[in-house]
């Protein structure tokens, strides 16, 4: 009960990393069944139909379920602590979007439970996507839990640019902000403009399905290429929204690593927001093959060619952090070094794809799928487990084992290499994308019979690294507060792991790297800013749970709306809606409960931390 109620930040971040561990999971349980039926020509592990079945819910989970929950539970258990705050700006929404964003995981996943998953792709392209090409419920499945999941990803980033905008220390200026709280208020930005685009594709492609509207139908007067400018209206800046706190995660760990300030902190910032800028001018190099034009393909040819520029800014700033700095090669600045090489490769090939005539030969190929990979999963998934083994004592109180931690990171970078690296080839090759099988005797075979070797080696590293977590929880919580003596942010300045209100007294700021300042200065804690006081702190509730369930069944009673079930009751409680206006009722009823019922929440005496002797 005390995890579904909750509204503090650090649960609430631990949720978000366990959810987005369960999907993760489940998205590389698919992958590893794509790459096994790939392994060798006609290979028949898997139907062609649930081939299609696994390639959909492979990238959908992953982008949308697997890595953005944790980047999610970085934000939430971090961002606070960079900026001097003691809870988010909005502790109710938090804990809202969590549940809405983990009732459209379970729903979207249902659908292997339910009468098949959706087989349109990861992007769902209509018509393929239309009751014509795929009369089952898996597509409104994946219509309705991303149009839930969306929600909550939706409320996550307005209130972290709530809590950046509102709640900074005295003394953090945003020319002071940690890179890692300047790439989560950048990314929040871009969830606020990228995510309604997306939401309103889905209702718009939901209505079709379920209404018999014709917003993408030709025979009706619709339009499939709108559904891809919609999508890649979104999807080219959720690139970016995954990507960018990955950078953030390096800005912390190579500065803390090299005992030296990031080199160009302020170009780095204005490069994050200048990548933020195109990220939304780009969406149509996903369409050079749709017949936009000489014009259109050249403009977009151009503006993806440029966001090359600061994202190049980012890696020699990183190079020269680095350079002359006294580098220590821990499991974190492992992950953080073997990012470099592998994100450039991944931009590398980027500009390739970039060019509207090369893109003719190489879209829809494998090249494509290896250029993705590299980076999302060579930047991203890098920057995720640089992160995990840098803030897991601050988040648990445990340093996890080194030895076991580089062993894990060796595993998982060479199977990235193995699997990905060949993709390339088999591209130009001529190996198209989403193809279940293929013939022998084409130059595929043996890279094919690599590639999957690779994935099985990725899978060892992230068993390994799952192995390590349970050792470490099996010890105790006793980790310093900064365990890695060389943190430079306000998060190392409290215990590990922090106490429910954070901060005793909230610190005054007297520069960039505000922890590093002081230590240098010879002070042991930071400087308060305030007197010792009562701290407010909000009360726990059920009612963010209870809203989501609500959505969660009015979005099943929905999908289900038209079905003619053979039984007579299940036909009046779906076909009138009373199972849409049953969980409607549940999610407004929650909704007044919070407006008419005032919660003032409830007060830490200074008494009480006095005698729990808590420190800043």
């Amino acid at each position: 009960m005390d995890w579904i109620t909750t509204v503090d930040h650090k649960k609430i971040a631990i949720l978000y990393l366990m959810a987005g561990a369960l999907f993760f999971g489940i998205g590389g349980i698919e992958a590893i069944l794509i790459r096994i039926q790939l392994m060798e020509p006609y290979n028949q592990i898997v139907s062609t139909q649930i081939f299609n079945e696994l390639i959909t819910m492979h990238g959908t989970t992953m982008i949308f379920l697997g890595v953005m929950p944790i980047i999610f539970a970085f934000m939430n258990a971090i961002l606070p602590l960079q900026i001097g705050a003691r809870d988010v700006a909005f502790p109710f929404l938090n804990a809202l979007g969590f549940w809405t964003f983990l009732f459209g995981g379970i729903l979207l996943n249902l659908s292997w439970l339910m009468g098949g998953a959706p087989d349109a792709g990861w992007t769902s392209y209509v018509p393929l996507a239309s009751t014509a090409y795929s009369d089952t419920h898996g597509v409104d499945f994946y219509t309705i839990g991303l149009q839930i999941a969306g929600l909550g990803t939706l409320i996550g980033g307005i209130n972290f640019l709530a809590t950046i905008i509102t709640m900074r220390a005295p003394g953090m200026s945003f020319m002071r902000m940690p890179m890692f709280a300047w790439t989560t208020f950048i990314t929040s930005a871009m969830i606020l403009f990228a995510f309604p685009a997306i939401t309103v594709g889905l209702v718009l492609l939901t209505f079709d399905r379920i209404l018999g509207a014709n917003f993408f139908s030709i025979e009706g007067g619709g339009n499939p290429v709108l559904w891809q400018h919609i999508f890649w209206i979104f999807g080219h800046p959720e690139v970016y929204i995954l990507i960018l706190p990955a950078f953030g995660i390096i800005s912390e760990v190579i500065p803390t690593f090299s005992r030296k300030r990031l080199f160009g902190y302020s170009s780095m910032v204005f490069a994050t927001i200048l990548i933020a800028f195109l990220g939304f001018m780009v969406w149509a190099h996903h369409m050079f093959t749709t017949g936009l034009g000489t014009i259109a393909n050249a403009l977009f040819s151009i503006s993806t060619m440029l966001i090359a520029v600061p994202t190049g800014i980012k890696i020699f700033n990183w190079l020269f952090t680095m350079w002359g700095g006294q580098i220590r090669f821990t499991t974190a600045n492992l992950y953080a070094i073997g990012f470099l090489p592998t994100f450039v490769m991944g931009g590398v090939t980027g500009v390739m794809l970039a060019s509207a005539p090369a893109d003719f030969q190489f879209h829809d190929t494998y090249f494509v799928v290896a250029h993705f990979h590299y980076v999302i999963v060579g930047g991203l998934v890098l920057g995720i487990f640089a992160g995990l083994t840098y803030w897991w004592p601050k988040m648990f109180g445990r340093l996890l084992n080194e030895t076991l931690g580089k062993i894990t990171f060796w595993f998982f970078i060479i199977g990235f290499h193995l699997t990905f690296f060949v993709q390339h080839f088999l591209g130009l090759l001529g190996m198209q994308r989403r193809v279940a099988t293929y013939a022998p005797d084409q130059g595929l075979d043996e890279l094919n019979y690599i590639s999957t070797i690779g994935a099985f080696l990725m899978t060892i590293g992230v068993i390994l690294f799952l192995i390590n977590v349970v050792i470490t929880f099996r010890k105790p919580a006793d980790a310093p507060n900064d365990p890695w003596e060389d943190g430079r942010t306000l998060e190392w300045s409290i215990p590990s792991p922090p106490p429910e209100h954070n901060f005793t007294q909230i610190p005054l700021v007297r520069g960039l790297d505000a922890w590093w300042k002081e230590k240098m200065a010879g002070n042991t804690e930071m400087t308060p800013a305030e007197p010792l006081g009562p701290i407010h702190m909000p009360s726990a509730t059920p009612l963010p749970f209870l809203m989501s369930v609500g959505i969660f069944i009015a979005g099943l009673g929905f999908m289900f709306s038209n079905d003619e079930f053979g039984n007579g009751f299940m036909n009046f409680l779906f076909n009138n809606y009373i199972v849409v206006i049953i969980g409607l009722l549940i999610t407004f009823g929650s909704m007044a409960a919070r407006s008419l019922f005032d919660d003032h929440g409830w007060h830490i005496d200074p008494e009480e931390l006095e005698d729990k002797g808590a420190k800043i």
